[in-house]
């Protein structure tokens, strides 16, 4: 059985998407043991109190320096002694002691196709705000690999989706998790509780 550990900011929209996904078979031989928040009102907690999972809150403003709030994040991971770590919508940069630890163990969703609008500054809206901006017509999400860098790490999975005309970036963001996000992402999961995914040369292989 493969232990999650879910790493959360907001709404928690990723970690429902996980949660129903288990609920409905998309996901077999693996279990949530921790949500973890560094924001003491996100909506993620409430979600994970409704379906009985274990939640923790580790907010910055709570500790006197940031090496002390990145202790008590590792130290709460490490506790729920988890297979996987996965970001569903964290908007800390993990430290690189974690990233080490961790190594090909931390999963993030992004939602871009890779290499396009990623990187620093890129996050929720912003992402959205620049593909219209840029005109593409062809925008989705992205699974990959943590690793020290942003968005950086090997990709897992990507699932393209259509930008409409009149789109607003709210509309794009609602579409891409929809017909993306929350299809990926627990596939990745179930994948990888399969042992289907390997990493060679920064590569990832789905047996």
């Amino acid at each position: 059985m493969l232990r999650i550990a879910v790493l959360v900011s907001g709404g928690g929209t990723n970690l429902q998407a996980i949660i129903n996904a288990k609920g409905d078979g998309r996901i077999t031989d693996a279990e949530i043991v921790r949500v973890i928040s560094n924001k003491k009102d996100a909506y993620a907690l409430e979600r994970a109190k409704e379906n009985g999972i274990e939640s923790v809150v580790v907010a910055r403003e709570d500790y006197d320096s940031r090496q002390d709030f990145e202790k008590a994040l590792i130290g709460s991971v490490d506790g729920a002694k988890p297979d996987l770590v996965v970001l569903a919508g964290f908007l800390v940069v993990l430290p690189e002691e974690l990233t080490r630890k961790y190594e090909y163990r931390i999963i993030n969703i992004h939602p871009s196709l890779i290499p396009s609008f990623c990187g620093k500054g890129y996050y929720g809206l912003k992402v959205h705000e620049e593909a219209l901006k840029r005109g593409v017509k062809i925008t989705g999400a992205t699974v990959h690999f943590v690793d020290s860098g942003c968005d950086t790490g090997p990709i897992i999975l990507q699932k393209a989706v259509e930008v409409c005309e009149g789109d607003t970036p709210e509309v794009l963001q609602k579409r891409v998790m929809e017909q993306a996000e929350w299809i990926i992402m627990p596939k990745a999961i179930n994948l990888i509780a399969h042992d289907k995914v390997r990493v060679e040369n920064g590569r990832v292989y789905i047996n």
